[in-house]
């Protein structure tokens, strides 16, 4: 990832990309081949245990009959997972020097994690939050260590903001000790609180100057995070069914469900995908309205692989909920995906109001799913495939006509030269015949 430097005096020396120790200056964004490193998909990979296990505990709550506490739990959970991943992730694109105390630190961020997956049973059954907020404390106070390094390698406004970060993360880890001291019913509202606040750092630490994220590097951060979260989804809803299958042989109503499964995650991935990013990040705040969004993208990629866990419980009479329910399980984090991703990354690129419309109406089709009972999982699956198939006709189309615009202009523009040489020649032929007479 780093470049090696020669000193000017010829001599033979250590390459800087190889000390142990380096200074963590920025980054340039316009870097060439600038693409995740080793130490980054490890990292993603170990967030997904704790996204795992709230998905778990957010079945459990909802196949149980308690969604509404369920969903509160697996938001201020998946918001905790969230933000330390989505903090490291954009340092990293700006500050990453991938040395030995740089890789130390980021396996203690790593280890944070861990230690707030373990705590995620016992923040949805007794309210115990002790292990999540330590397992948060271990990443952001790794995550100031980060900042602290940076500042230290800086001068004027961006030393400022360095500090300002640093700051900012310990006093909101300081914050979050609410949810340990006050009691149950002021929770939600700390964490309200709180998530705002942690909102508003990176807004108070870059008033002056920005981070020098990469476009292009952030863009594929985001998006591998969101194949592997895809991928968590599928694992899930595989495991559920081949529990099922080998519990009660119930594979006539499970099909239905594995299949539509099957294709809402293909659709997922196709959605997300379809476009390159990057080119729209062209500015911080830009940046910061795209990267808060995906919120809603992750959280509701790894919702529908727990309602699918909730469609198969119900199917073989293990859930406790009607029908309806277990269908909205997967319905809605299903729209709300695709809402999300056309808000912000498809929009950008669609040409016409039939291609604008295709995501919203999608999405709306696919809660009208929810009330056909047991084809409910199913028709949602048909129906954002569907949603790719005239997505892509459509863009077929677009290209299509675009193509044959720009051929009539060429053609048009081929003609009008052709026009100009045979007037200019016959003009030429003219002068010609009146100067041969005066020269005869």
């Amino acid at each position: 990832m780093n470049t090696s430097t020669t000193p000017a005096s010829g001599r033979a020396a250590r390459p800087a990309a190889h000390r142990p120790l380096r200074r963590m200056t920025a980054r340039g964004r316009d870097e060439s081949h600038r693409v995740a490193s080793p130490l980054e998909l490890f990292f993603d990979l170990c967030f997904v245990v704790a996204i795992a296990q709230a998905g778990i505990q957010l079945v459990h709550a909802v196949a149980e009959g308690h969604a509404g506490e369920g969903l509160l739990n697996y938001a201020m959970i998946f918001f905790a997972i969230w933000w330390a991943w989505m903090n490291f992730s954009w340092f990293a694109s700006a500050y990453d020097n991938d040395d030995v105390l740089y890789r130390v630190v980021t396996l203690v961020q790593i280890a944070g994690v861990l230690v707030l997956a373990a705590g995620v049973s016992k923040a949805f059954d007794d309210h115990d939050f002790l292990l999540v907020w330590l397992g948060y404390a271990i990443m952001r106070v790794a995550m100031t260590t980060q900042w602290l390094r940076a500042a230290r390698s800086a001068r004027g406004p961006e030393r400022t903001m360095a500090l300002r970060y640093a700051g900012g993360v310990l006093l909101c880890q300081v914050g979050w000790l609410g949810l340990l001291v006050l009691p149950e019913p002021a929770r939600p509202w700390v964490f309200l609180v709180m998530a705002i606040a942690e909102l508003c750092v990176p807004l108070y630490a870059e008033r002056e100057v920005s981070t020098s994220w990469h476009p292009r590097h952030i863009s594929e951060r985001y998006g591998l995070f969101t194949i592997i979260v895809l991928g968590e989804t599928i694992a899930a809803a595989t495991v559920a069914v081949k529990s099922a299958v080998d519990e009660h042989e119930a594979l006539g109503e499970l099909l239905p469900i594995a299949v539509g499964g099957l294709l809402v995650v293909f659709a997922a991935w196709w959605v997300y995908f379809v476009v390159p990013i990057h080119g729209h990040l062209r500015t911080s705040a830009q940046a910061f309205v795209w990267g808060y969004g995906h919120y809603l993208i992750f959280a509701s990629a790894a919702a529908i692989g727990a309602g699918l866990e909730v469609a198969v419980e119900q199917a073989v009479g293990e859930a406790h909920i009607s029908t309806l329910s277990a269908s909205a399980a997967v319905t809605l984090p299903t729209a709300l995906f695709l809402l999300t991703v056309w808000a912000l990354h498809a929009r950008h690129f669609k040409v016409g109001i039939a291609q604008q419309l295709v995501l919203p109406v999608s999405a709306l089709l696919v809660i009208m799913c929810t009330f056909l009972g047991h084809w409910a999982v199913l028709a949602a699956g048909i129906v954002t495939a569907l949603t790719v198939a005239v997505g892509v006709a459509l863009m077929v189309r677009t290209a299509g006509r675009e193509r044959a615009t720009a051929e009539a202009e060429q053609r048009a523009a081929d003609t009008s030269r052709d026009s100009e040489g045979t007037a200019d020649g016959t003009e030429g032929t003219s002068k010609g015949a009146e100067g041969t007479p005066g020269g005869t």
